[in-house]
């Protein structure tokens, strides 16, 4: 089935769907994908693209491992524009990678929530985050980031949501989200770039 013929059926939905249609992709090295996050973590698009290749240009362009990132120096990381928390959780990332033998294929074959459980582990690493490389780098289909503020925003205009109360507006948030089910990543693709274009 055609997922925007499901989400068309919540007829409040329908404006932030319009023609438009998303592909999800399946990308590879999910270390780095999720140190890519937490680098990228509230930047913008452009600062956290010119951070992010700064970082590739410490490894001459190429994609580092995670024992390749542990073993870079702090300062150096620092250098290219990282906060000292950031570096540390990047560097956390990096040996709980290789501690927990996190390779691409053994997080493909977990379940979502098993992946958040596993991840949030790591100090720095937030369901947030996890979600994100849940849909952008697993390409997962139902995937539902209710803390996410563009999310919560576009949610807010669209159905008419109290903001004032936040547990009660995420908790009105998660049951709308209930009838996209299978296809939640996306309805909140949809969402992003609905709330954009307004």
């Amino acid at each position: 089935m055609d997922y925007t013929e499901h989400l068309r059926k919540d007829k409040k939905l329908w404006p932030a769907i319009g023609n438009e249609k998303h592909e999800l992709e399946l990308r590879k090295n999910i270390p780095l994908r999720l140190m890519a996050s937490i680098m990228s973590q509230q930047l913008s698009t452009k600062v956290a693209r010119v951070i992010y290749q700064r970082f590739l240009d410490l490894y001459k362009g190429k994609e580092p491992s995670p024992r390749q990132v542990l073993d870079t120096p702090f300062e150096k990381l620092r250098a290219i524009g990282l906060s000292n928390a950031k570096t540390q959780y990047v560097h956390n990332v990096a040996a709980f990678c290789i501690a927990h033998r996190i390779t691409d294929s053994r997080l493909q074959k977990m379940g979502n929530d098993d992946i958040v459980d596993l991840l949030t582990q790591i100090k720095g690493v937030g369901r947030w985050t996890v979600e994100m490389l849940l849909m952008f780098t697993l390409g997962r289909e139902d995937v539902f980031a209710v803390d996410d503020l563009g999310i919560q925003q576009a949610m807010t205009k669209l159905y008419r949501l109290d903001a004032a109360d936040k547990k009660k507006m995420k908790e009105r948030m998660l049951k709308i989200s209930e009838k996209w089910n299978p296809y939640r990543t996306y309805a909140c693709l949809h969402l992003w770039r609905w709330k954009d274009d307004k």
